[in-house]
């Protein structure tokens, strides 16, 4: 009795084992089974492709090339790098007119549609960096025409624009400047120089010593000496007597007019147009204190503007030849394209931007 009890179960595993390798053996012959009916299809493909392509028209063939590229090109560049063209010499000497750089759109969040549906990014933007951003005072034609547009401006690397104004110049859709104020910072100018009053601070900050405390460098181009600011003084408070229709009896305004003119109309001549308008303000407001939105405009410009939360201060290294967040306000951030990458053209100028 104790022998059959102790030889069963091994009977049972001999069993249990040809039993396994049965089955197997049948799925490797299936493996291999379909393995040889993949290959044989995938030959017949093949050969069935390669007599299609030699059927095919050479131009269609080019054709069908050319769409593909011109598809790849276009995810690139709404997805991950955009071609841009300096439209302006707003950020010299750091980027120059006609300068072509690639834009990282991945890092503050791309478009799912040109001009669309904006979606989150990995960062934020930070102080110092060279940013492209939607132009607050761009005047669309239409979002079916800003969406060819800029497909036909990604795809040809922005060599084509079909945006542009009556003298058949491209319109400023997006703009290139640095990000300089921060959300909570506190801005204001003297003499055409810029200060800055970071959140928790009581004092104003020259910009070049604030780039030290923020442990930032970048370089401002300035066009207007020190002394040519007596003329945007007088010149504004000019232009307030004008705007009150009130005669200009000081010979010394009516001398700073005419040399101001002049300094318009001259190619060579900068403008700082925002002193020019902060003495306007003031004498506008010295003139008639009980209109509130004079004082208002004036203590913009004395007191300092605030960036509030969700935003921040674009402005362009070329200071006095840049039309920038001073004019027209601080920018949101999910207003923020990309942020400035590399530059590739011209080819003598291919690098990083900092």
């Amino acid at each position: 009795m104790f022998c059959i009890i102790d030889r069963s179960p091994r009977i049972v595993n001999v069993k249990a084992l040809c039993y396994g390798f049965q089955c197997m053996e049948k799925l490797l012959d299936r493996l291999v089974s379909l393995t040889e009916s993949y290959l044989t299809w995938r030959k017949i493909r093949r050969r069935k492709k390669k007599e299609k392509q030699k059927k095919k028209n050479v131009i269609v063939d080019w054709i069908e090339a050319f769409i593909w590229a011109a598809f790849v090109v276009l995810l690139v560049n709404q997805y991950v790098l955009q071609a841009y063209q300096i439209p302006s010499g707003s950020m010299m000497n750091t980027l120059l007119v006609d300068d072509r750089i690639f834009v990282n759109k991945i890092v503050f969040g791309p478009e799912l549609l040109p001009g669309l549906a904006k979606i989150s990014g990995f960062q934020q933007p930070k102080r110092g960096e060279v940013i492209i951003f939607e132009n607050p005072s761009y005047i669309s034609r239409g979002p079916l025409f800003d969406i060819v547009q800029r497909i036909l401006y990604m795809m040809s690397l922005s060599f084509v624009d079909i945006d542009r104004d009556e003298l058949g110049r491209p319109k400023a859709h997006f703009l290139i400047k640095r990000a300089v104020g921060m959300e909570y910072d506190m801005f204001r100018q003297r003499g055409g120089n810029l200060e800055i009053k970071p959140q928790g601070e009581d004092r104003w900050y020259p910009e070049e010593e604030f780039q030290k405390l923020a442990g930032i460098s970048y370089s401002v181009r300035r066009l207007i000496s020190p002394e040519t600011y007596s003329l945007f003084r007088q010149a504004g408070a000019a232009a307030a007597y004008h705007d009150m229709r009130l005669p200009l009896e000081d010979p010394d305004l009516t001398q700073a007019v005419n040399r101001f003119s002049r300094r318009v109309q001259s190619e060579d001549g900068a403008i700082d147009q925002f002193a020019f308008d902060q003495w306007r303000a003031k004498t506008l407001y010295a003139m008639n204190p009980h209109e509130r939105r004079y004082g208002a405009l004036w203590r913009k410009y004395d007191t300092g503007a605030y960036i509030p939360q969700g935003k921040m201060l674009p402005l362009g290294d070329n200071r006095d030849n840049s039309r920038d967040g001073r004019y027209f306000g601080a920018v949101r951030l999910d207003k923020i394209l990309g942020r400035a990458m590399f530059r590739y053209y011209p080819l003598y100028r291919i690098g990083n931007i900092e």
